[in-house]
């Protein structure tokens, strides 16, 4: 299965590149026959109307008196999932837990800026890249990008849908500013998605999911796969880890997710303790794109990155499962900054 999902990828991302329309993953009459189907989880699913909270701001702003440093600037771009549509405080979106957590790690204050549109395809990334672009003095130190469900359940071509998300990479990547993809989450376990639905969801989900990565990483980007976000954690606990929508993630399953995410976003910018090197330990290792691509898609929480920081040349990256560390929320980060700050000052 893995390398079946590997030569798909592979066959998707090249397309991307050199402008393919798409790649058939399906049969035409398999497709019609599941559209009725389709249109039946859409009305079950539903979705919550809500607009999500804002959470833009500064975060950890009693560094600001230790470090001497400016701000790091971290963006917020893609789709509700990254917006943090079905939580209903800011302090629980996902923009606020990385900006909290970024904020703890580097001990410096950390400005949050959030472009990301519920539900928004790919095909938006330009519109909210230019955006984040638009003031050359406030140019994003990093952006974490959230984007894919809604491709698949809008039958975007994937190759079109991986071209979009490069094209956004590169552009920011050209303005220095670090990307780390959060991919496309496993759609097979939405509660009110049934068989053979629930199967051909979870497949292009993680078919996506793995061409996203080859993608990212050749426009210099990383990528984290999110498959918990509605994957196996889900599966098991649905009614902690979803909204009330069961559709759009609960606090709980956003902190799943962004504690996946942290990490890699800390490593983009040289923050986290970890080696850039492989632990064999930890089944880490230089890999092809496309057999890491195809690993990290049915494995959440995985990285992938180029290996030029160990020195490899060519078509291999690097595959890391790095250690999730719990979380300061909100509030809680604030104290325990403040805490921290204190004992500082009497040490």
């Amino acid at each position: 299965m893995s390398m079946s999902r590997a030569r798909v990828a592979r066959r998707i991302a090249a397309a991307a590149a050199y402008g393919g329309g798409g790649i058939g993953l399906l049969g035409g009459a398999a497709v019609g026959l599941l559209l009725t189907e389709v249109q039946l989880a859409r009305r079950s699913v539903g979705g919550s109307g809500d607009a999500p909270p804002n959470a833009d701001g500064r975060y950890g702003a009693v560094f600001a008196r230790h470090s001497g440093q400016r701000p790091l600037r971290l963006a917020l771009a893609g789709d509700s999932t990254a917006a943090g549509q079905g939580v209903h405080r800011p302090r629980l979106t996902p923009g606020a837990l990385l900006a909290s957590g970024l904020a703890a790690v580097a001990e410096r204050p950390v400005d949050l800026r959030t472009v990301a549109l519920p539900g928004a395809q790919s095909d938006d990334l330009e519109r909210q890249v230019t955006m984040l672009l638009a003031d050359s003095s406030l140019v994003p130190d990093v952006c974490v990008i959230m984007i894919g469900a809604n491709d698949v359940t809008h039958r975007m071509p994937p190759a079109r849908s991986v071209r979009l998300l490069a094209d956004a990479v590169r552009r920011l990547r050209q303005r220095n500013c670090e990307v780390v993809v959060g991919t496309c989450p496993d759609l097979g376990t939405i509660e009110p998605v049934y068989q053979p639905l629930r199967w051909v969801a979870r497949r292009l989900s993680r078919q996506l999911a793995a061409a996203q990565t080859i993608g990212v990483v050749e426009q210099g980007g990383r990528t984290v796969s999110l498959g918990d976000l509605l994957g196996p954690e889900f599966a098991a606990n649905p009614r902690e880890l979803f909204g009330p929508d069961n559709y759009h993630p609960s606090a709980e399953g956003y902190a799943t997710a962004a504690m996946a995410v942290l990490p890699t976003l800390c490593a983009a910018l040289g923050l986290w303790p970890e080696a850039e090197r492989p632990d064999a330990a930890r089944r880490e290792g230089i890999l092809p794109v496309a057999e890491a691509a195809a690993q990290a898609a049915s494995e959440s929480g995985t990285e992938v990155a180029a290996a030029a920081p160990v020195g490899i040349r060519g078509p291999w990256v690097l595959l890391k499962h790095r250690r999730r560390r719990r979380l300061p929320t909100g509030e809680a980060a604030t104290a325990e900054a403040e805490a921290e700050a204190v004992r500082d000052t009497k040490s």
